[in-house]
């Protein structure tokens, strides 16, 4: 292999097959040895170029030594002698003038810095700040001043007004997750709305805030509350280490990065910690655009024994899509462990950009409130916790048979999850292109190259997304998603093939969070069987069902307790949201009240093992005929499926009976029907896979008014 790696260091397929019939080693098993000799070649190159680096570091550290020497014995011009002390020139005598004036500077930032940090901050030699808050300066200023220049990771001599910044932003926040009414309001759907005239009177005039709302931009705000199984500490852990908090949270943050660290705490923890961050929200849909915001988060201790974590933009006022208010959350210590969250979201947006059926869910803030971070991390901590679990719970089943077996398939899902929420998101990242004729609403594409890395098949992997609403409660289906003896009605992969479960893992209280190792018999007995791995997740907020195909082999050393960071995925799912808060209705032609899904549909599919191969007109056909399938068999599915216990709830009604069949009229914006059969007596019977037809329709749209019916 070291040969063939010299001529060709990137096999495809064929030719890993060959070597491994040669060696009698098992595919999988050369693959990972051509990967890690790929890595260990890039090291040695990296270790060589660091060798060079180090030597010109060393080099250019004994030139200025040299130069040191030289000053040290300067003469003077005139007369050739030593310099005496007093002899400068006038530009050297302004230098140290202002070098003093600067250490005055720099030693009343520290002083700012000492007294609402917690520890003195390092002084840096900086020009002095304009933006200096003088003397009985109100916050307001503060936070407008700081606003108006921040546009990159703050320079030194601005640190100090990050700081004030960050004081005034704590205390709203303090006050703002602690009053009640008449500040917030409590609304029909038992949710807390804030007053704006009440909030301005209070914090905005004259007691500081990011100033009056900038014109164009729309307000969100939320509160909401929940009990974790979770230490406020290590709940405060991560939230301020950037990779913890981007993983445990990565339904809702796409990308995080800690630019600057102004403060690390004190007494070796994180009170008093100060950091400038940029994070990229999302929502797991191409037709919501992501949110942009680039803020300063500190985390205090409060008198009390609470924690508290709060984020303020630092954006300018120009251009900015999304400004963040005083958010964070208040974390309350319970008994056994646990820990009390209150969590505050107010924003200042733009919208305009965000799809007609989803601006009722992100213009009541459910879709990047308070609800939804709360739910999020009540659910992550419920699946920390299990996957920290040493003894093998009885509610798991199947062929998992050790402690360490059962994490390496939890870490191996957490991977498949993170990264299909990070492949169906309208990311700045992602470049979508846009297709027609699918049945549903427009279907975005993306390509990928992979090369090089462990977690994901080498070659170009084609992403296609598409989101469309379903009259049908978004927890049935979430239920019909999940359940793996209705798989065949929707997964055209799976070929009709029985699905069994062979390992279960719950990982939360609700019996919908687990993690499921499924086994697809082929009726074909000239194909091999297929291993899925798929999670379920769900809260008060949305819900998952994500996917994969797995490699026997590779699932094998898994569940033995091998690392999962090799086994290669592609996830594919579905994303469940609600289709709005109670009470509203949607705005757009065709569109319906509450009560319905808003459903994303998302495909990852390996369409060239070659990563430099030029994608085919094919091969994206191919995908948008799967997408165009899918969509048709769940908007027949799960709606008719419904049908029998919802009639109620969706007004569906039954018309046009004839002698054999009844026809289903469906509300306005449904894509599909189903004809089924009538017994003796006239009763509509239990829907039977023998007996559905299912009718695609393209795009189908009533000329109705909202609210209206469309039999067909």
């Amino acid at each position: 292999m070291e040969a063939f790696f010299k001529e060709c260091p990137h096999p495809d397929d064929k030719q890993r097959k060959e070597l491994s019939r040669e060696l009698g080693l098992e595919p999988l098993q050369v693959k990972f040895w051509f990967q890690n000799k790929r890595t260990q070649m890039k090291n040695q190159h990296e270790r060589h170029e660091n060798s060079q680096l180090r030597a010109d570091n060393d080099k250019l550290r004994a030139e200025n030594m040299r130069y040191k020497e030289a000053l040290s014995s300067a003469s003077c011009p005139n007369c050739g002698g030593p310099a005496a002390l007093g002899e400068m020139s006038f530009d050297e005598h302004h230098l140290r003038v202002e070098n003093a004036r600067l250490r005055d500077e720099i030693d009343r930032i520290s002083a700012i810095a000492a007294k609402y940090v917690g520890k003195p901050m390092v002084p840096f030699p900086v020009l002095s700040s304009p933006l200096a808050a003088a003397p009985g300066a109100s916050a307001y200023d503060v936070f407008a001043g700081a606003a108006s220049v921040l546009q990159a990771p703050p320079d030194d001599k601005q640190q100090g007004v990050v700081v004030e910044l960050a004081v005034a932003a704590m205390e709203e926040l303090l006050r703002m997750a602690r009053l009640d009414d008449p500040l917030w309001a409590t609304t029909v759907d038992q949710t807390l709305a804030l007053d704006e005239e009440e909030y301005a009177r209070m914090f905005i005039d004259p007691r500081g805030g990011l100033g009056p709302k900038q014109y164009g931009l729309v307000s969100e705000a939320s509160r909401d509350a929940a009990v974790v199984i979770m230490t406020p500490a290590s709940l405060v852990e991560i939230l301020m280490d950037v990779n913890q908090y981007a993983a445990v949270f990565s339904s809702i943050v796409s990308r995080a990065a800690t630019l600057e660290v102004l403060s690390t705490g004190v007494a070796g923890c994180y009170d008093g910690a100060l950091q400038v961050m940029s994070v990229e929200f999302q929502v797991p849909s191409p037709l919501v655009p992501t949110r942009e915001s680039y803020f300063v988060r500190y985390c205090k201790r409060n008198a009390d024994g609470a924690w508290a974590v709060v984020d303020v933009s630092l954006d300018g006022l120009q251009g900015v899509k999304c400004r963040r208010r005083p958010s964070g959350c208040l974390i309350q210590e319970a008994p056994n462990g646990y820990s009390k969250v209150t969590w505050v979201e107010h924003v200042e947006v733009d919208d305009r950009s965000v799809h007609n059926i989803y601006k009722p869910l992100v213009g009541s803030g459910l879709a990047f409130g308070a609800r939804r971070w709360v739910g999020v991390l009540g659910r992550q901590c419920e699946r920390l916790a299990s996957a920290m679990a040493s003894n093998i719970p009885t509610s798991d089943i199947g062929v998992i048979t050790s402690s360490e077996g059962r994490k390496s398939m939890l870490k191996l899902a957490e991977r498949m999850v993170a990264s299909f929420c990070g492949g169906v998101t309208a990311s700045v990242a992602h470049q979508w292109t846009t297709l027609s004729g699918s049945g549903a609403e427009d279907v975005r594409v993306m390509t990928r190259k992979s090369v090089d890395d462990p977690g994901r098949p080498p070659g170009i992997v084609l992403n296609a997304a598409t989101s469309f609403w379903l009259p049908v409660p978004p927890k049935r289906v979430f239920d019909f998603l999940r359940d793996e003896t209705s798989r065949s009605e929707w997964d055209i992969l799976s070929n009709g093939g029985i699905v069994q479960e062979m390992a279960h893992i719950a990982n939360g209280r609700d019996h919908g969070n687990c993690v499921s190792l499924l086994r697809v018999n082929s009726t074909n007995s000239n194909q091999s069987n297929m291993l899925i791995l798929q999670e379920s997740c769900t809260d008060a907020s949305g819900s998952y069902v994500i996917y994969a195909p797995v490699d026997v082999v590779a699932m094998n050393v898994v569940l033995n307790g091998g690392d999962p960071d090799y086994v290669a995925l592609l996830p594919s799912g579905f994303a469940i949201l609600p289709d709005g808060p109670a009470g509203t209705m949607h705005a757009a032609a065709g569109a319906t009240g509450t009560g319905g899904s808003l459903l994303t549909v998302a495909f990852q599919i390996l369409v060239d093992s070659v990563p430099t191969a030029k994608l085919s007109l094919g091969s994206v056909a191919t995908v948008n005929s799967l997408i165009a399938c899918t969509v048709a068999s769940l908007n027949s599915s799960i709606f008719l499926c419904s049908v029998s216990e919802e009639q109620q709830n969706f007004g569906a009604f039954i018309s046009g009976k004839s002698r054999t069949h009844l026809r289903l009229s469906l509300p306005c914006g449904a894509h599909s029907h189903r004809l089924f059969p009538v017994n003796s007596t006239g009763e509509t019977p239990r829907l039977l896979p023998s007996m559905q037809e299912n009718i695609c329709e393209n795009k189908m749209r009533s000329p109705l008014c909202k609210g209206g019916w469309f039999g067909y």
